[in-house]
């Protein structure tokens, strides 16, 4: 066996569309729901891509580790950060300071790698223009030298989301994505023969890309549907894809007597050809004030448009990367609040479809829990102008949502929009007044990266636990910070009192009979698990858990 626990994380992976591909298109999937447990997981709020991963990867809620999206707020706007500003240790930190060998690879917000003794860590993307991975990605580093003799390259994303507006873009995109996830299988076989893992954990991004661009490809009745496409079959096929890659990596692992975890951080859908303007809400209700229109705002859309468009994605992510990602971070601040008038706005919003949040302005200082409601009673009162439904179907306060020293870095108000007649609802940048519902135009509604898109994000994804510890019990209920806890139960290890999750122990075959990992001197047992050993090295790494 080359390894004995294999973990398959799956971006934007859903469980409507598994079942609904069944077993005949996703067999691998399939008989290991039925050999086991599987979930339509819930992600924390927002359903993102970085906080949700990070959570997983360390277990514990945003409000310890601090990732909250791409950004961090800083007193003068915000700058680009992703994993760089994680302030808690990854669980395979933790289990390779206990001497446990794993391999962690290609998860996003891990950059840098954590520099572990027994280990291979191979970091993925944190920015939104991430391209490809230099040596600094790699530990140890004589890896990364291997890999790159091996296969050239080890690029995130090597097709240009910011070019899917080009004819011809959509229906070459799932073979390419199909090619990327068996080139990401050759490399996990290279490293699973070169020596044993006892935890193998991969990451797979091809769904969730695939999900963004072809969902109205795929959902013929969606209203941006282009109809039957050369494109239609695609989204299908990406799933066919990773269903084979994880039958093929597991074969490779050792077969049937593997422990399985896969887990996705959030789902995915179809989303409406309109977009709601929250800005203009807030405006409307006197809680903001806009700019009056000028150059300044329309110089810095069309210098973003130029930098995420018109160059390639190479020297995209070089300029990105440049000077710790300053002009970008400069650039991205005064985008967002260009049509703001700031000291005079109570509240705005970024109006992020993947992130709808209200943020507390200047004019709110000193008065915070008023503010707050006062904001709250517009948002709740917020109706859809052709049906009447709310637009808004749950407020929620950062206090009420985190825990933990880092709870401030989140958004005041984390917002779950209502569906729009099934379909996920979008957000738009407001640059001015205006209505507060608008209909995309036809050009528009297939999108690219860096406007509305016809696929997002659900909260409810998927997770599937299989193998011999794992009693075929069925659809069970799951929290992803409860895949976290879970996965170390089953390594035998002690779940610390800091993570998020229960340890679902209605999956397990024996809750007691998990039998424990061998650390590097020999020593077996949770009862023989060093806490305090452990915690002396994960502070070695400059990890302090609260």
């Amino acid at each position: 066996m080359r390894a004995r626990h294999v973990v398959f994380g799956l971006d934007g992976a859903d469980l409507r569309l598994v079942e609904a591909l069944g077993p005949a298109r996703l067999p691998t999937l399939h008989r290991l729901m039925a050999a086991g447990a599987y979930a339509a997981q819930r992600s924390v709020l927002p359903a993102a891509t970085l906080p949700n991963w990070t959570t997983f990867l360390t277990g514990v809620d945003p409000g310890r580790h601090g990732v909250f999206d791409f950004t961090i707020r800083t007193p003068t706007g915000l700058r680009f950060a992703g994993g760089s500003v994680r302030e808690a240790p990854t669980l395979f930190a933790r289990l390779d300071a206990a001497g446990v060998p794993c391999a962690v690879l290609f998860f996003p917000a891990t950059y840098p790698p954590e520099p572990l003794v027994f280990s291979d860590f191979v970091s993925g993307w944190d920015s939104p223009v991430a391209f490809e991975a230099d040596r600094s990605f790699v530990h140890p580093p004589p890896l990364a030298d291997e890999l790159a003799r091996r296969f050239g390259p080890l690029r995130f994303d090597d097709v240009d989301e910011f070019d899917a507006d080009r004819p011809g873009w959509h229906e070459a995109l799932a073979s390419a994505l199909v090619a990327r996830a068996r080139r990401k299988v050759e490399v996990c076989r290279h490293l699973l023969r070169r020596r044993h893992y006892e935890v193998f954990a991969v990451y797979f991004g091809e769904l969730d890309t695939a999900s963004h661009h072809l969902f109205a490809h795929h959902d013929l009745g969606s209203p941006r549907s282009p109809g039957m496409t050369p494109a239609h079959g695609g989204l299908a096929a990406v799933y066919e894809a990773i269903d084979a890659a994880v039958g093929a990596l597991l074969e490779e692992a050792g077969g049937d007597g593997v422990e399985v975890t896969v887990v996705s951080d959030h789902g995915a859908g179809a989303t409406s050809d309109r977009v709601v303007y929250l800005n203009r809400a807030l405006e409307a209700a006197g809680l903001l004030r806009f700019r009056p229109p000028g150059a300044f705002g329309r110089v810095l859309g069309v210098a973003k448009q130029l930098a995420l468009g018109g160059l390639s994605p190479r020297v995209r992510e070089q300029v990105f990367r440049f000077g710790g990602g300053m002009l970008p971070s400069w650039l991205e601040s005064r985008a967002r609040t260009a049509a703001l008038d700031l000291p005079h706005t109570v509240a705005h919003s970024d109006e992020l479809s993947y992130f709808p949040s209200v943020w507390l302005g200047p004019a709110a200082a000193g008065r915070r829990d008023d503010a707050l409601r006062d904001v709250e009673r517009v948002l709740r009162g917020l109706r859809d102008p052709e049906t009447g439904a709310a637009l808004v179907a749950e407020v929620h306060r950062r206090e009420h949502l985190f825990e933990g020293p880092y709870v401030e870095r989140a958004p005041d108000l984390v917002l779950e929009l209502s569906d729009d007649r099934g379909y996920l609802r979008n957000l738009a940048r407001s640059e001015g007044r205006g209505p507060l519902v608008e209909r995309l135009p036809p050009a528009l509604r297939i999108g690219r990266k860096g406007g509305s898109l016809p696929g997002g994000h659900r909260r409810e994804g998927l997770f599937v636990a299989a193998g011999p510890s794992v009693a075929p019990v069925g659809r069970i209920e799951c929290d992803i910070a409860d895949a976290s806890a879970t996965l170390l139960a089953r390594l035998g290890r002690e779940v610390p009192t800091v993570f998020a999750g229960r340890v679902l122990h209605e999956l397990l075959v024996d809750a007691g009979a998990c039998a424990p990992l061998p650390s590097a001197d020999g020593v077996r047992g949770v009862a023989h698990y060093d806490e305090a050993a452990i915690e002396r090295r994960l502070r070695a790494l400059g990890y302090v858990d609260g």
